[in-house]
């Protein structure tokens, strides 16, 4: 695991720290190596239950993809770099626990796109949100183009991209691109755990079905009905199903087994 991301687990939350500083928290080829070794670890470890990502300090959350990096890709290369970031950033949109993006300050380019990747956002006033690849002469290709009209809609997301706008947190909140606007990095951190906990409290089953049933809806193979009738089925034939309508009828809290 890459010395870029410090990673702490309290009551069973991780929260993954993107740690590049000096480079405002820009991904390059190693911080991307390492997501994908942290993202497989969520998956396995049954221990995690949900997942906060956020960045070092008060500047940046991520400020885009290292340039110097993209720069040095050859011509003919072009495809494996977009399919390397894209393979990473649906590990994380299809993973199974909740994943939150804790944003503090800036989140463009290849930022933008790993807080897209997270099923929610929050943000501080400070943060920055945009997707100005177009004036380096390329487009997003970690998944922003087609994640950012899901989020605010074909209009908006086009606007954006092709006027390399920069926009605030409030304005990314009022589009619906971030869930919630607090004031500070510290409001920031303890709002992302109650909402975390919040969430794990219920059936963590239905939890992670809930996310591969909006997965679904976007993927373009699955017909999203049919993904959320066979994850119904699959929640009414559990034993979080059954505890959970035991626990209302006896007017109890329920004590779920989760996955």
């Amino acid at each position: 695991m890459t010395s870029h991301l410090k990673i702490e687990v309290t009551d069973h939350i991780q929260t993954v720290t993107i740690s590049r500083p000096s480079a405002l928290n820009a991904l390059n080829f190693e911080i991307l190596d390492g997501l994908r070794e942290m993202i497989m670890e969520v998956y396995k470890n049954s221990g995690i239950h949900g997942l906060i990502i956020t960045g070092e300090g008060e500047k940046s959350f991520v400020a885009g993809a290292d340039i110097k990096e993209i720069a040095s890709v050859e011509s003919g290369m072009g495809k494996s770099f977009s399919e390397k970031g894209q393979e990473i950033f649906q590990l994380i949109e299809r993973c199974p626990k909740p994943v939150i993006a804790a944003v503090n300050g800036f989140a463009l380019g290849g930022g933008c796109e790993l807080a897209m990747a997270c099923h929610l956002r929050l943000a501080t006033q400070n943060a920055k949100f945009g997707l100005p690849e177009v004036t380096l002469g390329i487009i997003p290709g970690y998944g922003g183009t087609q994640r950012l009209p899901q989020l605010v809609g074909r209009g908006k997301a086009l606007e954006l991209m092709m006027t390399a706008d920069i926009i605030s947190a409030e304005e990314a909140r009022s589009i619906g691109l971030v869930n919630r606007v607090v004031l500070t990095r510290e409001e920031l951190m303890s709002v992302c755990l109650t909402i975390m906990k919040k969430i794990t409290a219920n059936g963590r089953l239905a939890v992670s079905r809930v996310i591969d049933s909006v997965c679904g809806a976007y993927s373009g193979e699955d017909d999203g009905y049919a993904v959320e009738t066979a994850n119904f089925a699959l929640c009414v034939s559990s034993e979080d199903f059954k505890e959970g309508t035991e626990a209302f009828i006896a007017k109890r809290k329920p004590s779920f087994k989760g996955i």
